[in-house]
């Protein structure tokens, strides 16, 4: 317990750019899907996924880094997010909510999205880490 209490305070919210995909999510806690007792916190996170440059590109895949506050590390690659590959003309956003279930109270999400544009360049776009913690969690 000490060793959380001991860091710095994590926002529930990231935002990260890369080659012009800009990345914002926001994390909350789930109460209603969540079992303390039984070990099981569910947290809810928003990803908005916005072309900002002036190519069209397209979300081919994913690859999630996810750490508990008992530093176990969970990392999950799939193609696509929520059974979709996105494709986003410049100026156009895609958003969706996923769930992540933890066996502790705290602990923190990052990743990235591998793209390809109009032209075939691929390339990897940051998910920048946010926080995962039930609103009764003393940091």
């Amino acid at each position: 317990m000490s060793e959380l209490k001991d860091q710095p305070l994590r926002a529930s919210t990231s935002e990260a750019v890369t080659n012009n995909v800009r990345v914002e999510v926001e994390s909350q806690y789930a109460a209603d899907l969540s079992q303390p007792f039984q070990g099981q916190w569910v947290f809810l996170y928003t990803v908005r996924i916005t072309n900002e440059g002036e190519d069209t590109v397209q979300l081919l895949s994913r690859h999630w880094i996810v750490k508990d506050a008992t530093g176990h590390v969970e990392e999950y690659k799939g193609a696509g997010v929520i059974g979709e590959q996105p494709t986003l003309v410049p100026g156009e956003s895609f958003q969706y909510t996923h769930r992540c279930p933890l066996k502790t109270s705290t602990g923190i999400m990052r990743g990235t999205y591998q793209m390809v544009s109009e032209n075939g360049d691929h390339f990897d776009v940051e998910i920048a880490p946010f926080a995962l913690h039930e609103p009764y969690t003393v940091h």
